[in-house]
């Protein structure tokens, strides 16, 4: 496969750089990461109404603007990039997902063009206790009565879960395992019974969320799918947030490698800037390698998610591009901001430096929806069917 961007694509990349450049500085990011809130809500508004990036690749009949998963990637790749605090990925990367992935015609017509217009917020829930990504980590329970739905269980590491207006959520039959029994529903995040508690994280650019489902009730009209049959829509849905969480990674791997060569070239040591030395050199020769290389794998996988949308020849090669990209680009930039750590000497984890909050970022998206070795172990289960 051939890849180069379009004229329209350089431009969007471009448009999201001044953007972010503007609204995401170091004070930015600082302020929200101090707030339990974790996002300003006067440039989430202004991304939404002005720059309409929660639309991007939503179709044109639910009020998007239709284009494909390669330009949503672009600028999360820029996000990375900028730390940018935000319900951007909870929203569109897991909500809207989830919405075209596994929503009904009705349940698309409803809260899709509310995305669109930045008036509703909306994240995925579907990990338990357990810390597990895979199908084992919804444990959950649903139960049907009166033709109703009926669950109790308790939800963690939900991203923004405490501020979405809408919540996704995996719950399954009582006395089924692994991938079986499996539902979903889209639920009012407000809706009696639920209860939603801010989760502290290390990385703080993220919110995180402890939800706790006590006999929430919700209609017919919230399944999302087939009862008790939807993991294959939940594990696509899982697959697109993957390949949205490698493209910001590769933006932060990208930033790390950036913030060291400038530093380097003002640092000054026997007489000379240290960037002059051949091991520096070496050091982040290897970086810009391990950022391209997951570019090229985030931007495949995000052409396989677009063949995927269009139900084309690739769409089979989902979940093996997903974590090819997230296996790489884990690995690749949490090793980039340890070498930056390194390279910045004594002042790299001090407060005054942002190069400790990528490292924190670094290390978080390498854990989240599974980190590399989870991946590979995946991809070698995929070969062998």
């Amino acid at each position: 496969m051939e890849f180069s961007f379009t004229e329209e694509q350089l431009m969007i990349r471009d448009t999201a750089q001044s953007f972010l450049s503007e609204v995401s500085t170091s004070f930015a990011i600082r302020n929200a990461m101090g707030s339990e809130h974790g996002f300003d809500d006067n440039v989430w508004q202004q991304l939404c109404t002005q720059m309409g990036w929660q639309a991007t690749h939503i179709p044109e009949e639910y009020g998007g603007f239709g284009l494909g998963y390669v330009e949503l990637v672009i600028m999360l790749e820029q996000m990375g990039q900028y730390l940018f605090c935000s319900p951007f990925f909870s929203t569109v990367c897991l909500g809207a997902n989830a919405l075209l992935v596994a929503g009904s015609e009705a349940q698309k017509q409803q809260y899709l063009p509310q995305i669109c217009e930045g008036s509703l917020t909306a994240t995925l829930a579907y990990t338990g206790r357990s810390g597990a990504w895979d199908a084992s980590a919804v444990d959950t329970i649903v139960s049907v009565k009166d033709n109703e739905y009926v669950l109790n269980g308790v939800y963690r590491y939900v991203p923004d879960g405490h501020t979405a207006d809408v919540i996704i959520a995996a719950a399954r039959n009582a006395d089924t395992s692994e991938q079986s029994g499996i539902s979903l529903f889209v639920i009012d995040a407000n809706a009696k019974g639920v209860t939603r508690e801010y989760l502290p994280t290390m990385d703080q650019t993220k919110k995180q969320a402890h939800i706790v489902f006590d006999n929430v009730v919700v209609s017919e009209h919230a399944l999302m799918g087939e009862y008790a049959n939807a993991w294959p829509l939940l594990d696509k849905i899982l697959n697109l947030a993957t390949i949205a969480t490698a493209a910001e990674q590769v933006g932060g791997a990208q930033q790390v490698l950036n913030m060291t060569v400038a530093y380097t070239k003002e640092r000054v040591q026997f007489g000379r800037a240290i960037a002059g030395f051949q091991a520096v050199k070496h050091q982040a020769a290897d970086m810009m390698l391990r950022t391209e290389v997951g570019r090229s794998a985030v931007y495949y996988a995000a052409c396989v998610a677009q063949e995927f949308f269009d139900g084309g020849s690739l769409s089979g090669e989902l979940g093996e591009a997903a974590s090819v990209a997230k296996s790489y680009c884990s690995d690749g930039y949490f090793k980039n901001a340890g070498d930056a750590i390194q390279l910045h000497g004594g002042v790299g984890f001090t407060w005054e430096y942002d190069v400790h909050l990528y490292f924190k970022r670094a290390k978080s998206s390498q854990v989240f929806l599974g980190n590399g070795a989870y991946h590979r172990d995946r991809i070698a289960n995929i070969l062998l069917d």
